[in-house]
């Protein structure tokens, strides 16, 4: 991850050349909405270290309301140009569970170069229903620990089975206090940016106090 001065840097910058954004943001909050430009995720990818497996050439983008991401993955040694049109179908947070329900659509997969291996020989063949990506989610060889479920298009993960997530004890208090007396209503994409609609939940006031205390 890109330090915090870094990152400061670049949005005092991003916000020199938009000076509009303020504005946006504004405008969004008073009506119970965070924005998040897409340029601050694009900005994430090309900045963060990721290790030799992670995905390079980051592509995101939007098709309201859904994100859209194209990367290059290696694929059982198979370099694969993927890509997708994301829609966030449900977010439930709390202290104990981070779950994310994801519809997948467009999903492509292409084989880069002249690779001739197994992983190759399948994409070529059109063999796979890229259309139910949850179906092929099922028969990886690694199941991510964040992976829960998978069906059809839909995948749904629970960032809480992490174990660096689920260690980390400065989260989840912050989640414990926040989470009682915020709710994400929806999350979509429009005009570039991640757009997250919020409501109060003045029941939960109690068990946030209860959670600040501990």
């Amino acid at each position: 991850m890109p330090s915090p001065l870094k990152a400061l840097r670049a949005g005092i910058d991003y916000l020199r050349r938009n000076p509009t954004e303020l504005v946006y943001v504004a405008k969004s909050a008073a009506g119970l909405k965070i924005v998040v430009p897409l340029d601050a995720l694009r900005w994430l990818s090309d900045n963060s270290k990721g290790g030799k497996r992670a995905p390079k050439d980051v592509v995101i983008g939007g098709k309201p309301p859904a994100i859209t991401v194209e990367a290059t993955v290696d694929l059982m040694g198979t370099g694969v140009r993927v890509g997708a049109s994301i829609k966030f179908e449900e977010l439930r947070l709390g202290s104990d569970e981070l779950r994310i329900a994801l519809k997948l659509s467009d999903v492509r997969m292409q084989a880069l170069g002249d690779a001739d291996s197994p992983v190759a020989a399948l994409l070529k063949s059109g063999a796979l229903d890229l259309s139910k990506p949850g179906n092929l989610a099922n028969f990886l060889p690694k199941r991510p620990a964040a992976l829960v479920e998978a069906r059809d298009d839909v995948i749904v993960l629970d960032l809480m089975k992490v174990g660096k997530i689920a260690g980390n004890g400065r989260l989840r208090r912050l989640l414990g206090v926040v989470t009682p007396v915020f709710e994400i209503r929806e999350v979509r994409v429009g005009d570039d940016h991640l757009i997250l609609s919020w409501r109060p939940r003045p029941g939960g006031v109690l068990s946030a106090a209860r959670a600040l205390r501990s």
